[in-house]
């Protein structure tokens, strides 16, 4: 196999991927050799073992991928893209690398850094930085920096290189930093910078989509700091800028930082401000609940009111709390003096809206505190499916035959509610007892089968399939589901989804088969509308079963 960069073409590795897992199928031992050799999880196992894994097309594509030194196949795609791209003009491959090194809003792409693939070109030509003190501040290359400063003191406040960059913020957004060997020497690199005069508080302006490297949306401007504290997570590196001066209030870091507590207390200790930086209900996003209690130690309010939808539905912490079904997070807003009695937009208490997401422990914990009311059948209807009680549902339902339908449309969004949570069950539950199936909700306004294809999740996609959901049901963003599946595919934004199996689902039950486009290849043709999904999931639309 010619594994020479210049000799790579994706077509040609597609054809490659298909080949080998046709191979294996056949259970050719050369191909179960390769898997073996390649796959981590065909790693010292026999044929046998190997043939029982029942491997995918994206699994030969992970093994073609980890022949050519890379992790993944959307990393090889990546590769080489941005080698067919910039193959013949370094000012082009230099733009390329700059790009795969910073994030979409730094480098003006919509899509997001890749250390990897950067490193793996950087490999592969390693005078690609050279000669550029401002591409020698993405890789945290010292003495290239101090040659400059010492050739023209002035540069370290001057904007520069391929994305017009300020040293310093170069430094500090550049997503090396993820990587060990590179996050010590970017460190120092700084410290260099800093004390040579960098401005601490350097910064552009985003250049995300509608923004651009040409034209910055002015509306948001990104900080030296954002980048250490907000974009890589890098306690050190952000101790070092607030040490030196740099403003924790920049619009940005804080927000962003709560996926690393490290960088939040930082970032708290230093005077960063949480009132009006919704960082109250991002803190309540996240699984854990390390970043809300360090939020409401340091002032965070409790009743914070929302500045934007969705959360403006919820209309306080609690509630969205409660709507993203975090226990522990209540609990800390309670502890820190939340209003129980403040309602959400359509009037519901914080106890009427654990029970009607079956927060049972939420509600008790709630009950409590205040004079429990009395709720009417159509709350005790909607607690009970929501806590998975069939028997009691049966009950209410059985003295009151006009539910689930005559519910209000705040209680009927609770069908995509559970099914965003993955509460498959529960799901299931509420269609059985005749819930209307294509009622939208949750944070996309998007039906149950929607959510469930955008999760990979194809058993309860069959399910909700097999009664009476359609493929044509739409979306908050404008699409129906097999646009969702062609985002979802190409995104994968679930680990371990089965978006093969929702795209089978799809077609037993209406959808119609793609058809090829022969002369784009990346995409294809469903009910006249030109989409794109990824390899597997085309495959499988492009095949007429008998």
């Amino acid at each position: 196999m010619n594994r020479s960069p210049d000799r790579l073409n994706l077509d040609h590795l597609k054809k490659q991927a298909k080949e080998l897992i046709r191979l294996y199928r056949s259970r050719d031992p050369a191909a179960m050799a390769r898997f073996r050799r390649a796959l981590p999880a065909a790693s010292g196992r026999g044929d046998e073992d190997i043939a029982a894994l029942q491997l995918r097309l994206h699994d030969a594509q992970s093994c073609i991928a980890r022949e050519h030194g890379l992790a993944s196949w959307p990393d090889l795609k990546r590769y080489v893209e941005v080698r067919m791209a910039a193959r013949n003009e370094r000012t082009a491959r230099v733009l390329h690398w700059a790009q795969l090194t910073y994030s979409g809003d730094v480098s003006g792409v919509a899509n997001r850094a890749n250390p990897r693939v950067a490193l793996r070109i950087l490999a592969d030509d390693t005078e690609l930085v050279a000669g550029d003190p401002y591409l020698a501040c993405a890789i945290g290359d010292e003495n290239a920096l101090r040659q400059a400063t010492q050739a023209d003191p002035g540069w370290v406040n001057r904007a520069g290189g391929p994305l017009r960059l300020p040293p310093l913020f170069a430094v500090t957004h550049s997503s090396l930093l993820r990587v060990e060997e590179f996050r010590e020497r970017l460190h120092r690199s700084a410290q260099l910078l800093i004390a040579a005069g960098a401005d601490v508080n350097q910064h552009i302006h985003s250049r995300w989509p509608p923004g651009s490297l040409n034209e910055p949306d002015q509306r948001y401007p990104l900080s030296a700091l954002y980048g250490a504290a907000g974009s890589n997570h890098a306690p050190a590196l952000t101790r070092l800028l607030l040490d030196a001066g740099a403003d924790p209030n920049d619009g940005e870091s804080l927000y962003h930082s709560l996926e690393d507590p490290a960088c939040t207390r930082l970032l708290l200790e230093h005077g960063a401000r949480i009132a009006e930086s919704n960082a109250i209900y991002r803190a309540i996003d996240l699984e854990d609940d390390t970043a809300i209690k360090l939020l409401l130690q340091h002032g965070g309010d409790p009743n914070e009111p929302a500045r934007n939808a969705p959360l403006t539905d919820w209309g306080s912490p609690l509630a969205w709390a409660i709507y993203r079904r975090r226990p522990r997070h209540v609990k800390a807003l309670l502890d820190a003096g939340a209003d129980l009695s403040r309602s959400t937009p359509e009037g519901l208490t914080p106890y009427r809206l654990a029970l009607q997401f079956g927060l049972t422990d939420v509600a008790a914990l709630l009950r409590a505190q205040i004079d429990a009311p009395d709720i009417s059948d159509e709350e005790r209807f909607v607690a009970a499916c929501a806590r998975g009680d069939e028997k009691e549902a049966r009950a209410v339902a059985l003295r009151r035959p006009d539910l689930p339908a005559s519910l209000s449309p705040p209680q009927l969004r609770l069908l995509p509610d559970m099914a965003a949570a993955g509460a498959d069950d529960i799901v299931r539950l509420m269609v059985r007892l005749g819930w209307p199936i294509a009622v939208r909700g949750g944070d996309w306004d998007a039906s149950a089968l929607n959510l469930a294809v955008f999760n990979g999740n194809a058993a309860l996609t069959r399910f909700l399939l097999e009664h009476g959901a359609k493929w044509t049901e739409q979306h908050g963003h404008g699409d129906n589901a097999c646009g969702t599946l062609g985002w979802a595919s190409c995104n994968e934004p679930v680990e371990g989804g089965d978006w093969v199996g929702c795209a089978r689902a799809l077609l037993d039950h209406g959808m119609p088969h793609a058809t090829a486009i022969a002369d784009d290849p990346e995409w294809v043709l469903i009910a006249g509308k030109r989409k794109q999904f990824s390899d597997e999931v085309t495959e499988e639309l492009l095949a007429e079963r008998a």
